[in-house]
């Protein structure tokens, strides 16, 4: 049994690491959003939407962020038309805390690591204001392929952006890139 241990060592530490880290990320977040009504919206939610709002202004686009009342969920409206709601899983908070607990799990020297997961986690939450941005013009222009874009497009542009993320990170800074 021992030596399976000693074989298996490394492999049992990306393990440990990779989902004490997830646990604690996931704990500290859920903590967060328990402090919010179940009828709310959440704070860097609702900064998100914002942020998409100045985004598509930026473009000169009719973009509005409506809140709704008694409602865990806030209304995007694209040239005087609703077209997507956005509710807490919208924000990547979840998709952050899975790349923090990849890069932790392949940690390398403490500095690079600090700086990987912050400066991925500011590229995540900025390309998902983009992808939220995106959404919703393909969701005014196209509105036939719905399901197609929110389930299959655009969760593929954010999850492979931050698998190219992982794949450098332990192609050039880890302790296994050496």
């Amino acid at each position: 049994m021992k030596k399976y241990l000693i074989l298996y060592r490394p492999f049992l530490i990306f393990l440990t690491k990779f989902f004490l880290t997830y646990l604690v990320l996931t704990l500290v977040y859920q903590a967060y959003l328990s402090s919010y009504d179940v009828n709310s919206v959440d704070f860097i939610t609702r900064f998100v939407a914002y942020n998409t709002e100045q985004l598509l202004r930026f473009f000169k686009v009719d973009f509005l962020v409506l809140n709704t009342p008694k409602k865990a969920l806030i209304l995007l409206e694209y040239n005087q038309l609703v077209v997507a709601k956005m509710i807490e899983g919208c924000n990547s908070v979840s998709v952050i805390i899975l790349f923090v607990s990849f890069i932790v799990a392949f940690s390398g020297k403490l500095k690079p690591t600090l700086l990987y997961v912050l400066g991925g986690s500011i590229f995540i939450y900025a390309l998902n204001v983009v992808r939220i941005a995106l959404l919703c013009s393909a969701l005014y222009w196209l509105p036939q392929h719905k399901t197609i874009l929110h389930d299959v497009v655009f969760p593929l542009f954010i999850y492979g952006v931050v698998f190219v993320l992982w794949v450098v990170w332990v192609n050039k800074f880890s302790l296994y890139a050496k």
